[in-house]
């Protein structure tokens, strides 16, 4: 072995000169895009995200978040190959090269990727909440699809891996960032419905009571073309069927939230934001005499009632507000809210920039997100807003499975004098998948 010296190819002081003097005389330049002069910001100022799980809802946020100049979208993890490659595709024609990674194994995936700032989730409900851990665990801030837990239990996990890593977390319940909805809940918050005594929070028409069964076995693909052990994830061995694969997971307890967490992870929040329960849970679940979820009625400790149901709206994920003054009306479609009185719409305006002002949120809840990013300020829709929102479907859950009436403690998040109900508060996960 040759001994360390100018012969072997180390770079002498004299050589150093030499290469120093030699660049020095060299013209100087420096692309435009590291400037940021070709309309892009500069690299220091550009935010680097990946994906987990982007198909169907998934994709919208995809496309939502490339209308982001600082975003530079670099890798995308899925079970399905044919799903990678087309989201590779998506985002290698909006940045104009054939940088996106692709991964199926986000255990590989996340410690793989430092460069990462920003996951952004869109799996089935399934895998929300621990995607969301490990991502935040890795030091990715996350914004993940609704509903964001299926337990009580993976609520409180994700509330503490939030603030133990310090990573911002916004769940995608995008109507808290919307104007005519930030409108309804600013007329509680000002009182200019008087005192608001009830509050009706809209449900989904599809799956009142999960199923039990699972779907009969079919053929297993190559791992590579599905996973199918990580598609279940931390869910119960279930034999494979291509129609879970597909979206038809759903109405299933192994891997929904049913009507009552689908829509109500949007209006129930919603309705907690408006009446200041945005960190609590009601006190009482009164079980409705159906099993439906239909008018099932939740008692807050501040007096108001929550009362669930499909009826009243001639729109989506709808909320109503009523008050001893008033109330107002608002679901998707909506070309306004509904309110009592016209005089009541006659504020919009300025009812809704005074709500920016006095919470510097803009209305737009992907910009909003990565503000956040930016501030590192919590986002209106952090773990805790998530997890207490969940919770409440939770509870409501668990009483129509029960099928009778459950006192809660929110503070203890514990049923009281009920252990069958308390047990439902968590779903025991899958080896190897754990907190």
């Amino acid at each position: 072995m040759k001994p360390a010296g100018r012969n072997n190819g180390s770079l002498t002081r004299r050589g150093l000169l030499a290469r120093g003097a030699a660049l020095a005389a060299a013209p100087y330049f420096v692309p435009s895009t590291a400037l940021g002069k070709d309309g892009r910001p500069a690299p220091s100022e550009r935010i680097v995200c990946g994906g987990i799980g982007l198909r169907n809802r998934g994709g919208h946020d995809l496309r939502w978040l490339l209308t982001h100049p600082e975003v530079q979208f670099v890798a995308i993890c899925d079970i399905r190959r044919d799903q990678r490659d087309k989201v590779k595709d998506l985002v290698d024609n909006h940045h104009g090269n054939k940088d996106c990674k692709t991964y199926r194994d986000l255990r590989e995936y996340l410690p793989s990727r430092p460069d990462i700032d920003v996951m952004l989730i869109a799996t089935g409900d399934r895998w929300h909440a621990l995607a969301s851990m490990m991502a935040m665990k890795a030091g990715k801030d996350v914004y993940c699809e609704k509903p964001g837990t299926l337990a009580i239990a993976d609520g409180q996990a994700l509330v503490k891996t939030a603030e133990r890593t310090g990573r911002i977390f916004q769940t995608g319940t995008q109507r808290l960032s919307e104007a005519k909805f930030a409108f309804a809940n600013e007329l509680v918050r000002s009182g200019r419905l008087g005192k608001v005594h009830t509050v009706y929070a809209h449900l989904a028409s599809w799956t009142p009571l999960p199923r039990f069964d699972w779907l009969e076995e079919q053929p297993l693909p190559a791992v590579d073309e599905i996973d199918w052990d990580m598609w279940l994830g931390p869910c119960p061995w279930r034999p494979y069927n291509k129609r879970y694969v597909d979206g038809g997971w759903r109405g299933f307890y192994d891997f929904h939230s049913g009507d009552i967490g689908e829509w109500g992870s949007h209006t129930i929040v919603q309705c907690q934001d408006a009446i200041g329960c945005r960190d609590t849970n009601p006190i009482e679940y009164v079980h409705p005499g159906n099993d439906t979820g239909e008018d099932m009625e939740l008692r807050y400790a501040n007096g108001i009632k929550m009362i669930l149901t499909r009826k009243g709206w001639h729109g989506s994920c709808g909320v109503r507000y009523v008050g001893t003054e008033g109330w107002v009306s608002i679901a998707d479609g909506y070309l306004a809210p509904e309110v009592s009185s016209p005089e009541l719409l006659s504020e919009f305006d300025s009812i809704v920039a005074g709500y920016s002002a006095r919470t510097q949120r803009t209305l737009n809840h992907m910009t909003h997100f990565l503000d956040c990013v930016k501030t590192r300020r919590q986002s209106v829709s952090n773990a805790v807003v998530a997890h207490r929102g969940m919770g409440t479907c939770h509870g409501a859950n668990i009483s129509l499975l029960l099928g009778r009436s459950l006192k809660y403690d929110p503070v203890k998040e514990a049923f009281i004098n009920d252990p069958e109900a308390n047990r439902l508060r968590r779903r025991s996960w899958r080896q190897p998948w754990h907190v």
